[in-house]
Protein backbone atom coordinates (compact mmCIF):
# COMPACT_ATOMS: atom_id res chain seq x y z
CA UNK A 1 0.00 0.00 0.00
CA UNK A 2 1.30 2.99 -0.90
CA UNK A 3 1.32 6.27 1.70
CA UNK A 4 1.47 9.94 0.47
CA UNK A 5 2.36 12.62 3.22
CA UNK A 6 0.48 15.46 1.80
CA UNK A 7 0.08 18.67 3.55
CA UNK A 8 -2.97 20.69 4.51
CA UNK A 9 -1.92 23.35 1.83
CA UNK A 10 -0.63 20.84 -0.74
CA UNK A 11 -2.56 20.80 -4.45
CA UNK A 12 -4.55 18.03 -4.96
CA UNK A 13 -2.23 17.97 -8.39
CA UNK A 14 0.75 17.93 -6.35
CA UNK A 15 -0.43 15.32 -4.38
CA UNK A 16 -1.63 12.87 -7.45
CA UNK A 17 1.89 13.49 -8.65
CA UNK A 18 3.89 12.35 -6.03
CA UNK A 19 1.14 8.97 -5.83
CA UNK A 20 1.90 8.26 -9.79
CA UNK A 21 5.59 8.39 -9.23
CA UNK A 22 5.79 6.08 -6.13
CA UNK A 23 3.14 4.18 -7.97
CA UNK A 24 5.88 3.66 -10.84
CA UNK A 25 8.75 3.67 -8.76
CA UNK A 26 7.39 0.52 -6.38
CA UNK A 27 6.49 -1.59 -10.22
CA UNK A 28 3.30 -2.77 -9.23
CA UNK A 29 1.98 -3.06 -12.68
CA UNK A 30 4.80 -4.79 -14.30
CA UNK A 31 4.59 -7.79 -11.05
CA UNK A 32 0.86 -7.72 -12.28
CA UNK A 33 1.56 -8.24 -15.44
CA UNK A 34 3.89 -10.94 -14.88
CA UNK A 35 1.94 -13.06 -12.51
CA UNK A 36 -1.21 -12.76 -15.43
CA UNK A 37 0.09 -15.78 -17.05
CA UNK A 38 2.29 -18.56 -16.25
CA UNK A 39 6.13 -18.78 -17.40
CA UNK A 40 7.68 -22.45 -16.99
CA UNK A 41 11.45 -21.69 -15.35
CA UNK A 42 12.95 -23.58 -18.36
CA UNK A 43 11.55 -20.76 -20.77
CA UNK A 44 12.33 -18.06 -19.15
CA UNK A 45 15.70 -19.25 -18.84
CA UNK A 46 15.84 -19.77 -22.27
CA UNK A 47 14.69 -16.25 -22.55
CA UNK A 48 17.25 -14.78 -20.73
CA UNK A 49 19.86 -16.94 -22.77
CA UNK A 50 18.87 -15.62 -26.20
CA UNK A 51 18.66 -12.11 -24.47
CA UNK A 52 22.19 -12.53 -23.71
CA UNK A 53 23.62 -13.76 -26.77
CA UNK A 54 21.46 -10.82 -28.87
CA UNK A 55 23.54 -8.36 -26.52
CA UNK A 56 26.97 -9.59 -26.45
CA UNK A 57 26.32 -9.77 -30.45
CA UNK A 58 25.84 -6.62 -30.69
CA UNK A 59 28.97 -5.45 -28.06
CA UNK A 60 31.17 -7.39 -30.21
CA UNK A 61 29.76 -5.86 -33.77
CA UNK A 62 28.20 -8.78 -35.31
CA UNK A 63 24.67 -7.09 -35.67
CA UNK A 64 24.29 -3.56 -36.66
CA UNK A 65 21.49 -1.40 -35.33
Amino acid sequence: MLIIDSKDCENIDKALKKYKKKFEKSRVLLQLRERQAFIKPSIRRRTEVLKAVYKQNIASGKIDL
